[in-house]
């Protein structure tokens, strides 16, 4: 063991004197026999020393009868270190810990009781110490077998010992030996995995409504749980913008780090991004995972990605979100300078990882690239057979996926979740009035949606670009539906689609109480239609607004183009669909349907060659 060999105290020793110090670390010296829990010496000395400084001091012991940690608190607790001593996970670590109280109660308090299972320390023992340094009483609480399956002690096994002789007459090694044996059971009985825990921490900033942060904070919920991730806890503050250096204050550290030890939890999950300082600090002081609710979206998305595409898109996501987040001694580690104080060594792992971490986001790009390459070609295949488009949008968990099933027949999953799907998918339908229509589904949004993942999914969310129609789905269920149609329309805007015909569907009418509900969602939202998916309610309702609002983007033309402007006749081709097509003396004779926009750029083009044609003969006039 670390500690012991090199006999230092562990924990806050500002304001001990090293006389003070000098004891405690006579204790590692301090033997016993391996039936005793502690020798009275220690017992002595800890409560001594207590007396004197107000505060309360910790020994760990292991089961050789040796002192290999000794430990300063603060005048109500004292940090207990994990000494990663689990030799499974239904054994104890072979540990037990003894401190004092300054309080004059020996009485075990819920945090020592959380410490023990935490821990899974073999007893946890609290020394009531006095003014003048004498003894009150001694609690006793073992761990392991002794607290049964939910790792808390039961009431009858929290001891209270008003005599030195009667705590001393215990015997170690023989409750040990009894606790071992009844862990046996135990541990063949349990076999179902363990789910990791969380402490939710979420700040309420000047600038954010009540509203929108009870949302956020129900939805980062929701995410762990989609996760994977039992939620045990929840801490909130308010404040006018979160601190630099460590996200939440100091008060507020505080609080996390005694909710972590009374509700053991593996990790702390913030509800906003943490740039990289924020993250280490917080790993350092708070000693467990910590993530932020960028990096729990991308963890959601590692696990819902299938296709290759998908793969990527997340893969580069994530190196992005790591790069700047690789720890190291900062510019101190740089070697590639030259001169003096700078060879030897060569690169450090740092470096080096950094390098490899930006040759693989490299190669990813360029995948994406050529998946980009592949889009364009199917877009323009689909284009020339002037099949429209039709594109689904909204929040995640809105039931995008489930209307695509319904209009389509396919079979695409569609979970009540978030993220359920990742995966573009396009599939063709039929309209009212017999015309075909292509109808795809992409990826859902949320609030405070990573940019990297903005960025890595812009290939998937460009087929809203080439879309005809976007149905923006809403979820006609949710409390905060305009909340969420808000960030929908502000991220479609910054993929520069928000100028595109947008036909709001409010989804899940069914679950809505009353028919009121509707009516106040159909006046909020203009030009909407309510449906049910799940249902198939207002199905038919929906089809013939798609076919309506279609119809009226395409327009009929007839004319005549010049000889002289026969490359207009490709564009025409391209953007329409050409019915009849004859040659005259005066030019190129051509009937058909395009888009209204394509139309109105066709009017423009021949504009111009016409004037072009003009200016041509004024010139031969002059000369």
């Amino acid at each position: 063991m670390e500690y012991a060999k090199s006999k230092t105290i562990f924990g806050n020793k500002n304001g001990v004197s090293q006389f003070m110090q000098r004891q405690l670390v006579a204790v590692y010296d301090d033997n016993f026999t391996e039936e005793e829990i502690v020798s009275l010496s220690i017992v002595q000395t800890l409560a001594a020393i207590t007396a004197k400084i107000k505060r309360e001091v910790a020994v760990y012991l292991n089961r050789q009868g040796q002192v290999v940690l000794v430990a300063i608190g603060d005048c109500r607790n004292v940090s207990l270190p994990d000494l990663g001593r689990r030799r499974g996970e239904y054994r104890l670590s072979g540990i037990r810990c003894i401190h004092t109280h300054p309080s004059g109660n020996g009485a075990l308090s819920q945090m020592d009781l959380s410490a023990l299972a935490q821990l899974q320390l073999d007893a946890m023992v609290a020394v009531g110490v006095d003014g003048d340094g004498s003894v009150t009483n001694m609690g006793l609480a073992w761990g392991g077998g002794k607290t049964g399956e939910t790792g808390k002690p039961k009431e009858k096994e929290i001891l209270l010992y008003n005599s030195w002789e009667t705590f001393a007459a215990v015997d170690f090694r023989k409750e040990i030996a009894e606790i071992e044996k009844s862990q046996g059971n135990v541990a063949g009985h349990r076999t179902e995995s363990v789910r990791e825990r969380a402490i939710l921490v979420a700040v309420q900033t000047a600038t954010e409504a009540e509203a929108t942060y009870s949302y956020s904070i129900a939805e980062l919920e929701e995410l762990a749980k989609t996760a994977g991730v039992d939620v045990i806890g929840l801490v909130r503050q308010r404040c006018r913008h979160a601190v630099a250096a460590t996200y939440v204050g100091r008060g507020k550290l505080e609080e996390i780090k005694q909710t972590l030890q009374n509700n053991p939890a593996e990790v702390v999950i913030f509800n906003d991004d943490l740039s990289p300082v924020q993250q280490r600090n917080l790993e350092a002081i708070l000693d467990c995972k910590i993530i932020d609710r960028s990096s729990l979206i991308l963890d959601i998305f590692a696990q819902r990605a299938q296709s290759n595409e998908g793969k990527i898109q997340v893969e580069l996501a994530q190196l992005k979100y790591a790069l700047p987040r690789l720890q190291g001694q900062g510019l101190a580690l740089s070697r590639l300078g030259g001169g003096i104080g700078t060879r030897g060594p060569g690169e450090t792992k740092l470096e080096v990882d950094k390098r490899a971490i930006q040759r693989k986001i490299r190669d990813l790009e360029s995948r994406l690239q050529e998946i980009v390459k592949t889009r364009t070609l199917h877009r323009q295949r689909r284009n020339k057979q002037n099949i429209p488009l039709v594109a689904l949008v909204g929040y995640t968990n809105v039931g995008k996926s489930s209307l695509l099933n319904l209009l389509t027949g396919s079979q695409v999953m569609a979970e009540n979740q978030l993220f359920a799907t990742l995966d573009t998918t396009t599939r063709q339908f039929l309209l009212p009035g017999g015309g075909e229509c292509l109808l795809t589904d992409t990826v859902g949004f949320i609030r405070k949606l990573p940019h990297h993942l903005i960025a890595a999914f812009r290939a998937t969310l460009e087929e809203s670009l080439d879309a005809d129609l976007l149905l923006h789905v809403v979820d006609g269920s949710s409390v905060d539906a305009e909340g969420q149609a808000e960030v929908v329309l502000r991220l479609l805007k910054e993929l520069g689609v928000a100028d595109k015909k947008i036909l709001t569907v409010i989804n899940k009418i069914d679950l809505l109480p009353t028919e009121q509900g509707l009516s106040r969602l159909l006046t909020l939202f203009p030009d909407s239609v309510g449906i049910s998916a799940l249902e198939k309610r207002g199905i038919g309702d929906l089809l013939a607004k798609i076919e309506g609002i279609l119809s009226r983007q395409k327009v009929s033309f007839s004319l005549c183009i010049p000889f002289q402007a026969g490359n207009l006749l490709d564009e025409i081709h391209r953007c329409g669909t050409v019915t009849h097509l004859a040659y005259t003396a005066e030019g190129t004779e051509v009937m058909g349907t395009m888009e209204k926009a394509d139309w109105q750029k066709i009017c423009s083009r021949l504009e111009m060659e016409s004037k072009k044609e003009v200016g041509q003969e004024d010139d031969t006039e002059i000369l």
